[in-house]
């Protein structure tokens, strides 16, 4: 596990497919996380209090409660506190930056392939201010396309 603290963290992999569950939790646990799983929102605040994950990947579109409304109601303070990584096939520049605007730390389209995976959840770790914020870069790219 480079660049990674050695005991094991903990993954919450939130998507309403149940292929992407299982291909992202076993890539997961092959880089040395523990992986749990929910299938839509609502699970997800559930098990964001009960299991205590260090990190979650979570999709924007799924049954009950969205990954938007997910972000909403943990707040800016929590996502501070608790790094998620959205991963989903809204990858218009709208979705982004609501996404980043409600907490998330980070975001990857579908598809995706390992390398992309492994670069974004290592970044996920890092101490904040450690590098240009997501936020900071989107608003750059925007102002270069104006």
């Amino acid at each position: 596990m480079s660049g990674l603290d050695a005991h094991r963290r903990r993954f919450l992999v939130v998507d309403d497919d149940r292929v992407i569950v299982e291909l992202l939790s076993n890539r997961l646990t092959m880089i040395g996380f523990d992986a749990f799983a929910a299938r839509d929102g609502r699970d997800a605040l559930q098990k964001i209090e009960s299991l205590r994950p260090d990190a979650v990947i979570l999709d924007l579109s799924m049954p009950v409660m969205d990954g938007f409304e997910v972000l909403a109601k943990l707040g800016k303070d929590k996502c501070a506190r608790l790094p998620i990584l959205v991963l989903s096939a809204r990858h218009g520049a709208a979705d982004v930056q609501r996404a980043i605007s409600l907490g998330a730390r980070d975001y990857l389209a579908k598809p995706f392939n390992d390398r992309q995976l492994q670069m974004r959840i290592t970044r996920l770790f890092r101490a904040p201010g450690h590098a240009k914020s997501l936020e900071d870069s989107f608003s750059e790219i925007e102002s270069l396309l104006k």
